[in-house]
């Protein structure tokens, strides 16, 4: 320490003594790098607690809209990077986001232990609207939300409802069965096949739908159905497929989320193979094998929903979307439409209409009602 100086003098700028310019120019330094490390602590801690969350994995928080009232949150069960179910749903937190001036918040889960944490952190952070992204999400959902009244929990392919806990369903099965029509028409083994994530009853409902499409047109084909045990196993997807092109399949109705990512791969590989996408337009995936998707427009149905708790016009209850309120249909792959007959897609289009009209029932639906 110089003669003359305190402690605190590395700390000030200003400093008086008469020293030699080289000495003046030393301590100059020392007091930028002093400050420079002090700053650079202060911020790291400032971005560790900002960085702090429940379990399950964070992928985005919007504060660009802290000022507005309305607050909307997505928990999805898997990544929004699988161009399918997770996907498309925050695509619709986008929507809301842009169309409504919304805060909104999207955390990725795993275990049921983590959808109630994070149904009970939005519902503490007063949220408007929480959106489960999958039946799974019901239980929790039901647990949470009587302490959270002022928080409305809509759960995605969801049957039941109570309180502020709404089901959206989307008739997923009428677009399936479609499918089903072109899949029995294009095969050239009468094999085909589906493959699920888990076996879920909105996943095995449409597998049903499929398989009465197939026999609608073609009583011989035999369908296979196998599922993979999770929704985000790219390689297990394409082994899944692969073991049934080897088995003779030429056509994968599938709804796998990310792991499906792997059987558009093993279906591109294969000769004279088709496949359909699901959820999401998956056409452009392997737009060479695709032959259409079963799309939901989750952002239009997301829009929907949330627009009416905004205006304060939302009833709680089952919420039911399909092909008639066109949040659900079928969308042929225009590349490959042209390798369809022409009957087929006449039968298609004859079928899509009685659907329109309300005057189209599945055989297994028309039983079940009996």
């Amino acid at each position: 320490m110089l003669p003359g100086t305190s402690v605190g003098a590395e700390n000030s700028t200003d400093m008086q003594l008469p020293l030699p310019s080289q000495l003046r120019v030393k301590c100059r330094i020392r007091t930028t790098v002093f400050s420079t490390l002090f700053h650079i602590a202060v911020f790291t801690y400032a971005a560790a607690l900002g960085g702090c969350s429940s379990r399950g994995q964070r992928s985005t928080t919007d504060s660009s809209s802290q000022a507005t009232s309305f607050k909307v949150a997505l928990l999805t069960p898997g990544a929004i990077s699988d161009q399918s179910w997770n996907g498309g749903a925050y695509q619709g937190l986008l929507r809301i986001r842009d169309s409504l001036g919304a805060q909104i918040s999207h955390i990725q889960t795993k275990t049921p232990a983590e959808f109630e944490e994070n149904f009970r952190q939005y519902g503490n952070q007063h949220f408007d609207l929480v959106f489960g992204h999958g039946f799974e999400f019901q239980d929790a959902a039901r647990a949470v939300a009587p302490s959270y009244p002022a928080t409305q929990y809509v759960v995605t392919s969801g049957n039941t409802s109570s309180g502020n806990v709404s089901g959206m369903v989307f008739g997923f099965a009428e677009p399936s069965y479609l499918a089903g029509m072109i899949a029995g028409t294009m095969t050239r083994t009468n094999r085909l096949g589906v493959i699920g994530g888990t076996e879920l009853p909105p996943v095995r409902e449409s597998f049903v739908a499929f398989e009465e499409g197939v026999h609608s047109v073609n009583a011989a084909a035999k369908v296979v159905t196998a599922y993979i045990g999770n929704w985000d196993d790219v390689s297990a997807g394409k082994e899944q497929a692969l073991a049934q092109l080897a088995s003779g399949v030429d056509v994968i109705f599938q709804n796998a989320d990310a792991a499906g990512l792997g059987i558009f791969q093993a279906v591109r590989e294969a000769t004279g193979a088709f496949v359909f996408g699901t959820n999401s337009n998956q056409n452009d995936i392997a737009p060479e094998v695709t032959l259409g998707s079963v799309a939901i427009d989750l952002p239009h149905a997301f829009l929907t929903v949330a627009r009416q708790v905004r205006n304060h016009t939302f009833t709680p209850g089952i919420i039911k979307l399909g092909m008639r309120e066109q949040v659900v249909d079928l969308v042929l792959n225009p590349r490959l439409s042209s390798r369809i007959p022409s009957a087929t897609r006449k039968a298609v289009d004859s079928a899509r209409a009685l659907i329109a009209a309300g005057k189209f029932s599945r055989p297994s639906a028309s039983a079940a009602a009996r």
